[in-house]
């Protein structure tokens, strides 16, 4: 009898775990390793920070830190020389749920031609430093600042389960920050998107340029949310706002009363539900 061929196997079966993703995803879900150091850090001023363990690189703490090993990495001062060596050791990722909040200054070319470019680069400063501080007292990784956008990360191993719930809380801090809850109205005019879905998190880039951020479609739906929010605007996609439910189904974080939308953002082919939220301003004192 002539032999049969052993079969090849199924070659849609899954390929092994990779390992280096399992660890990713372990951190991202579980507890991520500079957590502990983020919550006691960011209670010691001042920014800028690091973007992985919230480390102060100014004023009286900066000092502090350069005797732990946390001072800005010369070659990539995002980071201190810990952390930085822990994601050029650790390059990869995981695709996890989380949470993001992209938040951007509305109208800000105009805003730059009726100012000096030096008057215009302190505001920025200013919003900048503003946004690094929300976002770090609402256990968000400061991704990144775009132009006159800024984008945090909230992860289940930083944020917890509530992460959704914390961007939220995050963009509404946020607003109030920047001044959009005072009668005179906001020292710089604020949109922000928020969004929850699945994303690849981990340590991305070559050499120097490695960056902890997230990437996929949820991150470009977000990005679309900002630009598409008015002045003093949070908007919230449906996804997002189920995620803050609790397992018996109730709602941290209530929907009632919130204006609803459809949205036709760029590159969708769908619409996107989103409700709007809104500070209030307060009544004056008196």
């Amino acid at each position: 009898m002539t032999a049969q061929p052993e079969p090849l196997g199924d070659p849609s079966a899954s390929a092994p775990p990779d390992p280096r993703e399992e660890m990713w995803r372990r951190l991202l879900t579980d507890r991520w390793p500079e957590q502990r150091q983020h919550r006691i850090f960011r209670h010691i001023p001042s920014p800028p920070r690091c973007k992985g363990c919230a480390a102060p690189f100014a004023g009286p703490g900066a000092r502090v830190m350069g005797l732990l090993g946390r001072a800005p990495w010369p070659k990539n001062p995002k980071y201190c020389g810990v952390c930085f060596a822990a994601l050029s050791a650790s390059h990869g990722g995981a695709e996890v749920e989380c949470s993001l909040l992209f938040a951007d200054v509305r109208g800000s070319t105009t805003m730059a031609e009726g100012m000096r470019p030096a008057e215009f680069t302190r505001l920025m400063g200013r919003f900048y430093d503003t946004a690094t501080d929300v976002l770090v007292m609402h256990d968000a990784i400061v991704d990144k600042f775009v132009g006159d956008e800024v984008i945090g990360i909230f992860i289940p191993g930083m944020a917890g389960a509530s992460h959704a719930e914390r961007a939220i809380a995050a963009a509404e801090a946020l607003l109030r920050r920047t001044g959009h809850a005072d009668p005179g109205g906001p020292w710089v005019p604020v949109g922000a998107g928020v969004n929850t879905g699945m994303a690849y998190v981990g340590a991305i880039g070559e050499g120097l340029d490695t960056e902890l951020t997230a990437m996929g479609d949820t991150v470009n739906t977000t990005a679309r949310l900002a630009s598409a929010a008015g002045r003093g605007e949070i908007l919230v996609t449906t996804s997002a706002a189920s995620a803050t439910s609790v397992g018996d189904g109730s709602a941290r974080w209530s929907v009632d009363g919130l204006e609803r939308r459809s949205l036709e953002l760029k590159g969708k082919t769908a619409l996107t539900e989103v409700f709007v939220v809104k500070v209030v301003p307060m009544p004056p004192q008196g």
